[in-house]
């Protein structure tokens, strides 16, 4: 008896420190590759001179993570989307790729997403969700859950051409910037000034991060800050939707959806020919490499007299559902966005900012663009589509039709109040 007791007492304590291993160890654990290289695929977008930014990450993940091969696969833009769709609905999809932010609306709906809450509380994760800031979470939180992580941020500026400037004998958008005068009349100033001397002022693109940073810039509003639609009665709203229409009507700028196949924004900007474009940060290591082009950042112009937010573009790190290699993608996926992945991309001068305060430092301490801070307080005043200003990313197809809509616009087979008409009509639709 006294025998069976002792057993029973051995049993007990061996059975509570296998619990309390157990509990100890909340890291998920990753598969056992007998010795063998776990090789991962990451599908991205952007140009070579992004393209080599993201390696840098890759590069020093598989410096600590010795047994994992990770292959970069880029896609063209404009191909971007629907060979993302195409391969995940296959089963063919890459194990960890970029999303835009209304694809990821879709992907979760559809179900092909990985978690990643539980993950990123794990200790095998470099970063924990609550590093980064709430909203530029947008539609990749779901219901409490994580679907993805922004790895960076893109808040919209005006790069101009200092020698298109110089050359017309037209005062920079910083000199109006300083006299407190850099709003829309001072844009439209410039760009008719640029136009006369036989260069494009500007080049309009249609996408949702320059519709909203235009009527942002007018305190206007398309969604408000509960995500209702108030564009139907918003006057500072349609207003922005009537300057963009003018500017491109009276030949102040040229839409991008006009030009002749093969012409590009950028190309355009390095060889003198516009004098402004918008963008975020990705192109400025193409413009850096071009020892030629002498260029400079400026805010968005603003008619209320400050600066208002601007949009946002952000990527979303996810992880395919179907990965034979989940805890391992979902480990590169959380190195990728961490600050040791943000720093290996952008401390050189990357194609974007962080999203990590703990980041911010080091990534802007090697700023070579005499404005950059204009990054940083377009971050820090901005929003990502699909927060609430910017809604319509968390519909899926609701941007889509939007662009559609816009894009007549700008090709003038429609002036702005048959667009705000089409939109009330569209989004209304949508969002009831």
């Amino acid at each position: 008896m006294d025998n069976y007791m002792s057993w029973i007492k051995i049993g007990f304590f061996l059975s509570v420190l296998f619990l309390l291993a157990a509990a100890c160890t909340t890291s998920p654990k990753l598969e056992n590759t007998e010795g063998k290289k776990v090789r991962l695929t990451m599908q991205v977008w952007g140009n070579p001179a992004e393209v080599k930014v993201y390696q840098r990450a890759l590069d020093a993940f598989e410096k600590e993570n010795p047994n994992i091969e990770v292959k970069l696969v880029p896609v063209p833009g404009d191909q971007y989307e629907q060979k993302l769709l195409t391969q995940l609905q296959g089963s063919r999809g890459p194990d960890v790729f970029y999303s835009y932010e209304p694809t990821i609306a879709r992907l979760i709906g559809a179900k092909q997403v990985q978690p990643l809450g539980e993950f990123l509380k794990s200790d095998a994760s470099d970063v924990k969700a609550e590093d980064f800031p709430e909203g530029l979470w947008g539609p990749a939180k779901r219901d409490g859950e994580i679907y993805g992580v922004t790895p960076d941020s893109n808040p919209m500026v005006m790069y101009y051409n200092k020698k298109v400037f110089k050359d017309a004998s037209v005062k920079t958008p910083q000199e109006y910037y300083d006299e407190g005068k850099w709003n829309w009349d001072a844009f439209e100033e410039v760009t008719s000034k640029l136009k006369a001397a036989g260069k494009q002022g500007y080049i309009a693109e249609n996408w949702w991060a320059h519709w909203y940073s235009w009527v942002w810039s007018n305190g206007g509003r398309i969604f408000d800050e509960q995500g209702k639609y108030v564009l139907d009665h918003n006057e500072k709203g349609k207003e922005a939707f009537r300057f963009m229409y003018d500017m491109v009507n009276k030949g102040n700028a040229v839409y991008l959806g006009s030009l002749p196949k093969g012409q590009g924004a950028d190309a355009m900007f390095m060889s003198n020919q516009v004098g402004m474009l918008a963008a975020g940060r990705w192109l400025e290591p193409l413009f850096s490499q071009n020892k030629s082009l002498d260029f400079d950042y400026i805010y968005w112009p603003s008619n209320t007299g400050k600066n208002e937010p601007v949009a946002i573009p952000v990527a979303y790190v996810a992880v395919n559902k179907n990965s034979p290699h989940l805890q391992e993608a979902m480990k590169m996926a959380a190195f990728y966005v961490s600050v040791k992945g943000q720093e290996a991309r952008l401390v050189e001068g990357g194609n974007a900012m962080g999203t990590l305060a703990a980041a911010d430092e080091s990534i802007m301490k090697k700023a070579t663009i005499e404005h950059s801070s204009y990054l940083t307080e377009g971050r820090d005043k901005g929003h990502a589509h699909g927060s609430a200003l910017a809604y319509d990313a968390q519909v899926p197809g609701l941007n889509s039709d939007i662009t559609e809509t816009i894009d007549l616009m700008f090709l003038g087979k429609q002036d702005a109040a048959a667009t705000i008409e089409k939109l009330n009509q569209i989004i209304s639709k949508a969002v009831k």
